[in-house]
């Protein structure tokens, strides 16, 4: 296994210049790749706990004010971004509106709670582009780094093929090794491309689930507006 990799490493250090250049693009695009990918474990494991931590005291509060209060200190978590988003838009158009006169006519609170669910939507959008930051490099990453190692390769047995027409023998003692060589930037590719395609597949799932949660929370927000104050008021 150690002769293995040191052949390898060996293969690495007497490729051509061209060959040398993708390996290290390559090796960039992994580094980054990765990086993103850690960073989106730690941030996605982190929003999960501070969601389903919001959505208790959402559940066990029936008071806007009270919610509000104790959600402080949440406000990096994507489900209480929203909340405020509605609960901002809930105070301009029900508290700071005349509300004796939205009492008499029903449509004034169909259009008040239209407008914070807009509001509350534009915030979901806001926090799923948010959340789906950086994950264009990993599918970047994985439809180009196969490719990038392919002409690697393609340019390795060029190479290869113009050093047997130069040197006359044309055996598989003197083909081999450059082929070998060239083959490197392939392997190379795939190692980079599989792990960012498995990523981005991954973190843009568990985006559409956190997103499928926040249009929930909104009709759960709207639902708790309807039945502690606009049913009250009529």
């Amino acid at each position: 296994m150690v002769a293995g990799h040191a052949d390898v490493i060996e293969m690495v250090a007497h490729s051509g210049h061209v060959a040398k250049f993708v390996l290290a693009l390559l090796f960039l695009f992994s580094v980054l790749s990765w990086g993103i990918m850690i960073a989106k474990m730690f941030m996605f494991s982190r929003v999960r706990q501070d969601s389903d931590k919001f959505m208790r005291i959402f559940m066990k509060n029936k008071s806007l004010d009270d919610i509000l209060n104790a959600s402080k200190g949440m406000k990096d978590c994507p489900v209480v971004r929203v909340f405020l988003s509605g609960y901002v838009e809930f105070e301009s158009e029900f508290r700071i509106a005349n509300v004796e006169q939205a009492a008499i006519d029903k449509r004034f609170f169909l259009e008040r709670i239209d407008g914070i669910a807009r509001g509350m939507e534009r915030a979901t959008a806001q926090e799923i582009t948010r959340m789906e930051r950086f994950l264009f490099f990993l599918a970047t990453t994985g439809s180009t780094a196969p490719f990038i190692g392919l002409f690697g390769t393609v340019w390795g047995i060029m190479e290869s093929f113009q050093a047997v027409g130069l040197s006359g023998a044309a055996n598989i003692a003197v083909v081999a090794p450059g082929i070998a060589e060239a083959l490197i930037a392939t392997a190379a590719g795939l190692v980079t491309a599989i792990p960012a395609v498995i990523g981005y597949n991954y973190f843009s799932h568990r985006g559409k689930v956190f997103a499928t949660e926040m249009d929930n929370f909104t009709l759960d927000f709207l639902s708790l507006i309807e039945k502690n104050f606009v049913k009250r008021q009529i």
